[in-house]
């Protein structure tokens, strides 16, 4: 295609795919964690701390897991220790390990809020007890994201297990797992993904790594997979292509993927040393990514379908029957990288932000610099010809989609605010966590000039 007719085209294609696209956010990064919502003119391309806020409601202790939504449900979890966390510093920086654990009891927390008001509709507490381990400054004992069905509520902690709730937050069942030893005491990220009626977790850390199935009517384990891995940090994903459903899990050691019963198709090594990224498809491609910010690989990797066995690529090769395409300085480090319309967007931990064609890896622009170069770690969202970029000092950085970096916007919450949970995106309304707040955004009217309700902490029960 000409590139003077691909923004056109490409926006117009991405409006045909979005008018189709699930209004419901019920897992980390959406729908086929893709971070792409469905365009919507009720969707804000501007706000501030006041500005196009529909509500914001004061969130207790600290979860860095996305919110999720269902209809006019928004659901996050939260890990409430006795006294207030110690405030997690900004920015790139080393030193954040914490290998003393606290003292006195956390309690382990699923809210519903309600998507219109901000009002609590419902609080449970999954679990009350001693810090399981050490964490990370800038991690949480909530940075799972839950996922739901819209019938049942999965929401996974480290140090307790899975544990599921109907939608009014009742407790259904639960599958308990023992804490486990992570890499440097940072604690676990990993998020559970549905499929069907099972549950698939990732679990990997420094003791006894494993992958497993659960059945989502009552926990019970369907079957269980050893894994020759380490600590990790990624999301896996469920990948269904017209040849067959697979689970893939990127790891540090080897990217693998199974079946739907536990058996190895194929698995790929050639990673950075951290690996945290989630894997995703778009226009037939699988995009895995693993790029620890201080290893000069960091590998981008375009997969096709219907592989199998070692798909490891020799030293110096890009490509292969079973790679459409690779880059091996490309990935970013904590965010994970997005497909919108025709494009690849990469957007690095130091506020870099790379553009590539999603199809074959050719370059269209590379390392532009967001103002002030703060530190990302939510990943890039995507709607109405927009890509959304926010960093950790509650700043966001509006894109124009296509492959010529062009800034549109730069929007401000508040100076107190710290952002590193990636958004949930439904009903016209952006769902944003800080570590104080859930914001609600949406483009208002003019003549909706009254200040956004304020919801109150909410308190347990």
């Amino acid at each position: 295609m000409p590139h003077g007719l691909r923004p056109i085209a490409a926006l117009a294609l991405v409006a045909v795919m979005a008018a189709t696209a699930p209004a419901d956010w019920p897992c980390f990064r959406g729908p086929g964690a893709r971070g792409i919502a469905a365009d919507d003119e009720r969707l804000p391309s501007q706000w501030t701390a006041t500005k196009n806020v529909r509500w914001s409601a004061a969130l207790e202790g600290r979860g860095w897991s996305s919110p999720i939504v269902w209809g006019d449900r928004v659901i996050v979890t939260s890990a409430i220790p006795p006294a207030p966390p110690e405030d997690a510093k900004k920015g790139l920086y080393f030193g954040g390990e914490r290998p003393n654990v606290a003292d006195g009891e956390i309690r382990w927390v699923v809210t519903c809020f309600d998507a219109a008001t901000g009002m609590t509709r419902w609080e449970t507490v999954i679990a009350r007890g001693p810090p399981p381990g050490p964490v990370h400054v800038k991690n949480s004992y909530a940075s799972e994201t839950p996922v739901t069905d819209g019938e049942r509520i999965y929401a996974a902690f480290a140090g307790v297990g899975v544990v599921c709730l109907d939608m009014e937050g009742r407790r259904l069942w639960e599958h308990p797992w023992q804490p486990r030893t992570m890499r440097a005491g940072w604690g676990p990220a990993a998020s559970p993904v549905l499929h069907g009626d099972r549950l698939y977790v990732v679990n990997d850390n420094e003791d006894d790594s494993f992958v497993a199935a659960l059945d989502t009517k009552t926990g019970r384990k369907i079957w269980r997979a050893a894994r020759d891995e380490k600590s990790n940090w990624s999301t896996p994903f469920v990948w269904t292509t017209g040849l067959r459903t697979e689970l893939v899990t990127p790891g540090t050691g080897k990217t693998r993927s199974y079946s739907l019963d536990g058996s190895l198709l194929w698995e790929l090594a050639g990673g950075s040393a951290i690996t945290i990224a989630t894997p995703y498809a778009a226009h037939g491609l699988l995009y895995v990514s693993s790029g620890f910010v201080l290893d000069r690989t960091r590998p981008i990797w375009a997969i096709r379908p219907g592989s199998a066995g070692d798909l490891t690529l020799p030293a110096d090769e890009t490509t292969s029957a079973a790679i459409a395409w690779s880059r091996d300085d490309a990935a970013p480090y904590n965010p994970t990288t997005l497909v919108y319309g025709d494009e690849l967007y990469v957007l690095a931990d130091r506020g870099l932000l790379a553009c590539y064609d999603a199809r074959t890896g050719e370059q269209h622009y590379r390392k532009e610099r967001l103002p002030e170069g703060r530190a990302f770690t939510a990943s890039p969202w995507a709607y109405n010809g927009l890509v959304f970029c926010a960093n950790e000092y509650g700043e966001t950085f509006v894109v124009r989609a296509g492959p010529k970096f062009e800034l549109v916007h730069t929007n401000l919450l508040g100076e107190d605010d710290m952002v590193m949970a990636s958004p949930a995106i439904a009903g016209g309304r952006v769902f944003l966590r800080t570590d104080r707040r859930l914001y609600c955004l949406e483009q208002l009217k003019p003549t909706d000039s009254e200040p956004p309700s304020m919801a109150e902490s909410p308190r347990a029960r």
